[in-house]
């Protein structure tokens, strides 16, 4: 896989809670937990299961950073 994206986490799939339209996958990135919510259709098509070895590609047009100052 080629992608011009620079903010690749490669991760393992702890789990998927399936919606009606939407599901929610947590994939372990280097023992951080990151959520991710993408259509139940996607879940399919990628045939993800716990277990499952995935790439993280993240785009944002902004990052913000707070302190609790």
């Amino acid at each position: 896989m080629k992608i011009s994206a620079r903010n690749k986490l490669p991760g393992t799939v702890k789990s998927v809670t399936r919606g009606e339209a939407i599901a929610n996958v947590v994939v372990d990135v280097g023992g951080q937990r990151l959520v991710a919510s993408i259509t139940v259709e996607s879940v399919d098509d990628l045939a993800l299961s716990e277990g499952a070895s995935v790439t993280a590609i993240i785009k944002a047009s902004d990052v913000i950073i707070a302190t609790n100052d």
